[in-house]
């Protein structure tokens, strides 16, 4: 039953985000007006705004337009629901579950943002930076000298990248957002883990979007968005990524 409630509080965290992933793009409050069809306007009754549950009762769409209503709505709740159970599981109710929850819920914000638009909102990973550091004096495995140095490694490393690549190439590689979002990741979750994730996400990069582009014809310089896999990578570290270096170390 313990388990039942903290995925359901992490589907109704879910409902919340979706409606950060709706707004931030379009600069519109995230607290006015209530939900609403984003085809008819019609405000959501809370009956038919239970996550999940209300999508598959409705049949995906909207009971007053009829208009189908994306099938990212319930992705993300159910997402974020595993996300709070899974940190539940490893953490219990302490104080670095939350704050982790916290994270990986900017970090579903940004994924599903960075996809439908390609751009990483300063909103979320600027204050994530400050937040980060605030977050390395809760957990226990990370002192904030190691937060602040996960800063300087992660937005410094990708800065030099984008930089090297500009002027080998002429053109633009790596986005300002994604360096903001590696800097927050470094916050927190420490410089160790910045080898990790850069490895991790550039391989996951690789494999999807060289995969992606070829299927669809463009080769492997389709533009893909890169935030995605950072955020891939840095919830792979929270779970496994201490015992995957320890394995690789010992080969």
């Amino acid at each position: 039953m313990i388990f039942l409630f903290v995925f359901l509080l992490g589907s109704i965290l879910g409902s919340f985000l979706n409606v950060c992933i709706y707004r931030l793009p379009k600069k519109e409050s995230i607290l006015s007006p209530p939900s609403h069809c984003p085809h008819c306007g019609e405000p959501i009754r809370f009956y038919d705004n239970i996550p999940i549950l209300s999508y598959l009762l409705l049949g995906g769409k909207c009971r007053h337009c009829k208009e189908h209503i994306s099938l990212r709505y319930p992705v993300v709740e159910g997402l974020s629901g595993l996300l709070s159970l899974a940190l539940f599981i490893k953490y219990s109710l302490t104080a670095q579950f939350l704050l982790l929850l916290l994270f990986a819920a900017a970090l579903i914000i940004i994924t599903f943002i960075d996809l439908d638009y390609q751009i990483i909102p300063d909103i979320i990973s600027i204050p994530g930076i400050f937040l980060g550091i605030g977050a390395s004096f809760f957990i226990p495995i990370m002192s904030w000298f190691e937060s602040l140095f996960g800063i300087l490694i992660g937005g410094g490393f990708l800065l030099l990248v984008a930089i090297g690549y500009k002027w080998l190439t002429g053109r633009e590689g790596m986005g300002g957002g994604d360096i903001k979002l590696l800097a927050m990741v470094g916050a927190w979750l420490g410089w160790k883990a910045i080898p990790f994730i850069l490895f991790s996400s550039s391989l996951i990069g690789v494999l999807i979007g060289g995969g992606t582009g070829l299927m669809k014809k463009r080769g492997l310089r389709s533009r893909i968005p890169f935030g995605p896999f950072l955020s891939i990578s840095s919830i792979i570290y929270i779970f496994f990524g201490p015992e995957i270096i320890s394995w690789y170390i010992a080969l």
